[in-house]
């Protein structure tokens, strides 16, 4: 055995021994929160996360990283928690954020105790963000905040939003915006749930009017907001790439169990092409996402990495979701909904086309790579 398979096997021997000792499945949400503190501790959750704010401090290793949530993941063990403000919120306040926010948010984000809501797009304001129309005007010690937010992902569950308002009046496009943290359990907030092609009631729109937030409440410098927000458009690009989203082992059993003239439609050499199609982008996804680690963890920037994972990753939902959708035959019309079955594909494909246009939509990311990446001229029709 070679020296890197030997440190390999270590690796994973120590992480079931951790999981051995210390997981049992459980609903309880107390006793999950509980392991997750403990992973914590013991290095294997919130790894980049410095020990200050409740996180592991380790140092990046792409190949202990992998191991770590392939035996967390096999042992159904909890992983980190995927919501908002994890994913998008707390690397922001990494990057902008006062030592006071970070020591007063950050901990009790990834322990769940409190969930953040997203504020950034408008009715005017989706995929041009910079057009957003919701004031904030300083007043005294608070920042009084008066617009309309649109899709943002369980506000009416949520005791918090971080938020994008323009604080200089008569600013435009990207000049004069500030970054906002807003309690949302106040006077002068109303939130209600919208309901989706497929019955769930996932995303909000959020009124404001005079809603008050206090002044160090502030992410980043005031009017420095749309250079904050890159870095969250930046991180829900990477939380939503994320290659564990792609549901292949699903659709493999779906293949499986699936029957077409007499015999297992995984068994059909053109439904046996277009499954290993989808794994290889899924392959060339998760090496083209490992450089991007590599490289964050060296100081450098991915730059259009990003959007092209994010955009990649779309397309193999969507053909995953395609090839589902034909191997179920009239199943597939079915209401979407949450069941294991035919329901649940459904769901699946509805939720893949949303993903076109979550964290910018796809048509203005081609549009960048094309004019920032491959230097192609703006197109002036």
């Amino acid at each position: 055995m070679t020296p890197h398979a030997e440190a390999e096997t270590g690796i994973r021997h120590d992480v079931q021994a951790f999981l051995h000792g210390n997981w049992r499945p459980t609903e309880d949400p107390a006793r999950i929160a509980q392991f997750r503190r403990r992973a914590g501790a013991a290095g294997y959750l919130y790894r980049s996360i410095p020990t200050a704010y409740g996180g592991s401090g380790q140092v990046f290793d792409l190949t202990r990283g992998a191991i770590i949530r392939q035996e967390f993941t096999r042992a159904r063990a909890p992983v980190e928690l995927g919501c908002n403000g994890v994913a998008m919120l707390v690397p922001t306040l990494l990057e902008h954020g006062t030592e006071d926010q970070k020591q007063r948010i950050i901990r009790p984000t990834i322990e769940g105790e409190i969930d953040w809501a997203q504020g950034y797009f408008e009715p005017q304001a989706g995929s041009d963000l910079a057009s957003l129309r919701t004031r904030a005007e300083r007043r005294g010690g608070e920042w009084v905040i008066n617009g309309h937010k649109i899709w943002s992902s369980h506000a009416d569950r949520c005791r918090f939003m971080f938020l994008l308002a323009r604080s200089v009046p008569g600013s435009r496009r990207q000049e004069g915006i500030t970054y906002l943290l807003l309690d949302l359990h106040q006077p002068g907030v109303e939130i209600r749930p919208i309901r989706a092609i497929n019955g769930e009631r996932r995303f909000c729109e959020v009124f404001l009017t005079d809603a008050r937030t206090p002044a160090d409440w502030t992410v980043g410098p005031e009017g420095d907001g749309w250079r904050v927000s890159k870095s969250t458009l930046k991180h829900e690009r990477v939380s939503i790439g994320d290659i564990d989203r792609i549901p292949f082992d699903q659709l493999l059993s779906l293949a499986r169990r699936q029957v077409i003239d007499g015999r297992p439609a995984i068994q059909h050499p053109r439904m046996r092409e277009r499954l290993a199609a989808i794994d290889g982008a899924r392959q060339a996804l998760r090496h083209s996402q490992s450089r991007q680690l590599a490289m964050r963890t060296a100081g450098q920037e991915p730059g259009l990495f990003d959007l092209v994972s994010k955009l990649f990753l779309t397309g193999i939902l969507q053909d995953v979701s395609a090839l589902a959708r034909e191997l179920m035959g009239d199943a597939a019309l079915l209401e979407p909904g949450p069941g294991a079955g035919a329901e649940r594909w459904n769901n699946q494909f509805m939720g893949s086309l949303g993903t076109a246009i979550a964290g910018s939509a796809s048509n203005i990311q081609r549009n960048i790579i094309a004019e920032r990446g491959l230097g192609l001229t703006r197109d002036t029709d």
